[in-house]
């Protein structure tokens, strides 16, 4: 089956092929020569997912999935939350979204945290959403070389070491994307 990932992302795409059962053939935004800005306007995960779901398929009439990632720190109100990607600007650059979650962490106590993904479905019958979370603690300093955004400073619950520090098999099996994915994967093979 070939179905569209609404992403430019290849940490984002990689991680996602590795997931996703080899039957399925997951082409990027890239792939379908999608270049054009998809506005995220949504004050929520799940309203941005869909929204770019439902662009690539009414543009590009695909089955396309889409996903959409936020940060929710516990001390801070939630915060990065729907912002996670650009909570230091526009330029989505992960050392300063760190830098600054670190900062305004500081001096806090409660550390806890979670990751929340949420991916949504559009086909011409079908339009569903699909949510992981991860809980786990944000620590002071960014700690690994793997992983993508925040992943050097959030160490999942039950855990020593921060995602960026696990090997990609172990992040997956527990990490907000990958149990999003994994609801949405035995979706699609229930509907095959």
């Amino acid at each position: 089956m070939e179905i569209v990932f609404a992403t430019h992302n290849q940490n984002k795409l990689i991680e996602v092929k590795q997931i996703l059962p080899s039957s399925f053939k997951v082409l990027s935004l890239n792939d379908i020569n999608c270049f054009d800005e998809i506005i995220e306007d949504s004050n929520t995960i799940e309203g941005n997912s869909m929204i770019k779901a439902r662009y690539v398929f009414e543009n590009y009439g695909k089955a396309c999935f889409a996903d959409d990632t936020g940060l929710f720190v516990n001390a801070l109100n939630g915060e990065p939350g729907v912002y996670s990607a650009r909570y230091a600007g526009q330029t989505k650059s992960a050392k300063a979204n760190m830098s600054k979650l670190l900062d305004k962490l500081s001096g806090k106590a409660d550390k806890t945290a979670y990751f929340k993904t949420v991916i949504a479905y559009k086909t011409a019958d079908v339009e569903r959403l699909f949510t992981g979370i991860c809980k786990g603690q944000i620590i002071e300093k960014p700690k690994g070389e793997k992983g993508f955004g925040y992943d050097p400073i959030f160490v999942p619950e039950n855990y020593t070491e921060t995602f960026a520090e696990l090997p990609p098999e172990a992040k997956n099996k527990i990490s907000h994307r990958g149990l999003a994915l994994k609801l949405f994967t035995t979706y699609l093979n229930d509907s095959l």
